[in-house]
């Protein structure tokens, strides 16, 4: 489909067309006809197939241990069919070709193939996976054919994915804009043609040798505050004043409601800002006016009602309490009238349940049963009062007999449950097929409006538990100083400068920002726990694989399984330089781990070697990649061979003032 799409666009000439194909993605699942291509695909197995655990390398590749018959299995399998998938990408590229072939329009186009990354399929004990810093990930394929470019010719030069919006652009005749990052490639693609043989200040060939591979989450540094150093992208202070002064609420002189502060000059002129003195008179208006707000009820205050929270005892007075209470000759209260009244009723618990008798109706009849009422069950009360006047017994209960046994429970208008757990409906749902079928619904529905209730109980249960009020305990010495707390934080916070509130207003954000993600992690984690996911690990990348993944042939039935195949902490950057002399991967990790690797020797990165490095190489390597970390730009981001004056157009280089780079290993 994405391919007839693409053929009904290109009549529209001129055009750029992006094609995007879902394959090899999972879930890898090929067109029928190639179900049976690939039997004994085995590219995947290279030398570092299964080559673990890598105690040399950063943490996940320590972690991963050898894999288990059945991943291994899996890897074989998943190699085959990312193969069949890929034919369909091959057909969709033959199709397009051909039709460009009979429009005429061949020779006149550009054709690029290439992918966004590489893949691993078991290497070093991973199963599958593309977020590892070695060549098997970052290495993908670039083809391109059109105009000027010589059928089966190779470019020992680095290309990287960067370089495809700049070299677009060169096709179509425009510049690159300066803050683009990556070069056109076309230089690279045009055929030596015979120049004058006189000329012999001929330039070279210009470009790259060194890249940038990075991965994972920036990290957030908090910068040590320095008092004697000034942040670049901060006003001076006399610019800031006169910023802030221009703003409506410093402008008047301590006029407005609640102003606290005012922009005034001074004998030279300069704006200072200086805190508005508030007289006597205001000052007592204001404490007068507290003092009602505190003694009156305001129905948008949370706090406790306790009365005049303002009010406290003297200092005398509590003294005079505490010498009171320590004395122990003091005479105790004892309270008379206690416990002189008649007991009205007892309660007992009979067979887990809990009743009232009335001892007041024995003193009007003695021989009279006394009359038990079930504390719990308030609805059933006027059923209780009832007495069965054969028998003159008045000792009834709800779910009770006259000799005190719990009675049958009345479950439906026609169905009972008998004290002895036997369930007893009329004779009539026994003899009748409509009246059973007719009850039967009945008790569905009354089931399923239950649940609906419960579903719903539960719903505001949770509503309330997360919106519980805080609990007032007038009793407690941490009452009084709450709202005191309060007010003096408030009091603090309207006494900051204005240029300390917004340093406030910003680390309050910050704290907010930790906050939600503290919570989000914990709900994260309580997830996890309820949904009894035993892949799903903390700090790890683990997936899943069953029967039921894979739709077409051939399919998966060995079982479900899990793996991990990455970690929170796989974050890096990594230098890449490929030149006539070098040919090395050199990584720092975000947990201060180091990687080094000489593809000459070791092209297949098994053995981490950087405790071979020299510390001042080390150093310079790591200044280099610094380097290409702040870089904007493909004239920054492109260092410079050694002897190039700074400034070329044709390599690009760093700017003068970014400081001496490495340019290359000597000796």
């Amino acid at each position: 489909m994405v391919t007839k799409r693409s053929m009904d666009l290109i009549m529209q000439r001129p055009i750029m067309m992006v094609i995007s194909h879902a394959a090899p993605h999972g879930p890898e699942d090929s067109a029928p006809q190639f179900s049976e291509l690939y039997p004994n695909a085995s590219q995947h197995i290279t030398p570092s197939y299964n080559y673990a655990p890598n105690m040399d390398k950063h943490w996940i590749m320590q972690y991963t241990g050898p894999m288990l018959p059945i991943h291994m299995e899996f890897t074989n399998v998943l190699q085959r069919k990312r193969l069949q998938t890929l034919m369909s990408v091959d057909d969709s590229m033959e199709r397009l070709y051909q039709m460009l072939a009979e429009m005429g329009e061949l020779e006149n186009t550009y054709i690029i193939y290439t992918a966004d990354h590489g893949y691993h399929i078991g290497q070093f004990g991973l199963v599958k996976g593309k977020s590892m810093p070695y060549d098997f990930d970052i290495r993908v394929p670039f083809f391109i054919r059109g105009p000027s470019v010589e059928p089966g010719s190779v470019v020992p030069q680095i290309v990287l994915n960067i370089d495809l919006a700049p070299t677009i652009l060169d096709i179509a005749g425009l510049d690159t804009p300066p803050d683009m990052d990556g070069k056109s490639v076309l230089k690279l693609l045009d055929l030596e043609r015979p120049g004058n043989r006189f000329r012999t200040n001929k330039k070279t060939k210009i470009w790259r040798d060194t890249f940038l591979v990075e991965r994972g989450k920036f990290l957030r540094k908090k910068e040590e505050p320095n008092k004697n150093t000034q942040q670049s992208n901060q006003l001076p202070k006399y610019e800031r004043v006169k910023e802030l002064c221009q703003q409506a609420k410093y402008q008047t002189a301590c006029e407005q409601p609640g102003q606290k502060w005012q922009c005034m000059e001074d004998a030279s002129g300069k704006l200072r800002i200086h805190k508005c003195k508030v007289s006597s008179d205001i000052l007592a208006i204001r404490k007068r006016t507290r003092s009602i707000h505190s003694r009156g009820y305001n129905s948008k205050d949370k706090d406790c009602n306790c009365g005049d929270s303002d009010y406290r005892n003297s200092r005398t007075q509590r003294k005079n309490q505490r010498q009171f209470l320590r004395n122990p000759n003091a005479q105790k209260y004892k309270p008379r009238f206690v416990h002189t009244r008649q007991t009205r009723s007892l309660s007992v618990e009979f067979e887990g349940e809990i009743y009232d008798i009335n001892l007041e109706e024995e003193e009007l009849q003695v021989l009279r049963t006394k009359s038990i009422t079930k504390r719990h069950n308030a609805e059933n009360e006027g059923e209780a009062e009832e007495t069965d006047g054969a028998a003159g017994d008045s000792m009834i209960a709800d779910g009770a007999d006259a000799t005190g046994q719990p009675s049958s429970v009345r479950v439906t208008h026609k169905c009972f449950i008998l004290p002895n757990d036997t369930i007893h409906c009329e004779r009539e749902l026994y003899q009748s097929a409509r009246a059973w079928k007719d009850h039967k619904a009945y008790i569905d529905k009354e089931i399923e409006a239950l649940q609906d209730k419960i579903k719903n109980l539960r719903e505001v249960r949770g509503h309330l538990k997360r919106r519980k009020p805080d609990e007032c305990d007038c009793s407690k010495q941490s009452y009084y100083n709450k709202e005191k707390g309060v007010k003096a934080q408030e009091k603090l916070k309207s006494h900051l400068h204005p240029f300390k509130e917004a340093a406030q207003e910003v680390d309050g954000k910050l704290q907010l920002f930790k906050e939600n993600r503290r919570r989000k992690k914990e709900r994260k984690g309580k997830r996890r726990q309820k949904k009894g996911d035993e892949c799903s690990l903390p700090g790890l990348t683990c997936f899943t694989h069953d029967n039921n993944h894979w739709q077409t042939a051939p399919f998966w039935n060995l079982g479900s399984f899990c793996a991990c195949t990455s970690s929170n902490n796989n974050t890096y950057w990594c230098l890449r330089t490929v030149n006539d002399t070098h040919n090395f991967l050199f990584c720092e990790f975000a947990t201060g781990f180091l990687e080094y690797f000489d593809m000459n020797t070791d092209p297949y990165q098994l053995t981490n070697t950087v405790h071979t490095v020299e510390r001042g190489i080390l150093n310079q390597l790591h200044i280099q990649l610094m380097e290409l970390r702040s870089c904007q730009g493909y004239k920054q981001c492109n260092p410079r061979p050694k002897g190039l004056e700074t400034g070329n157009k044709d390599g690009g280089s760093y700017d003068p003032h970014r400081g001496q780079l490495w340019d290359g290993w000597e000796g």
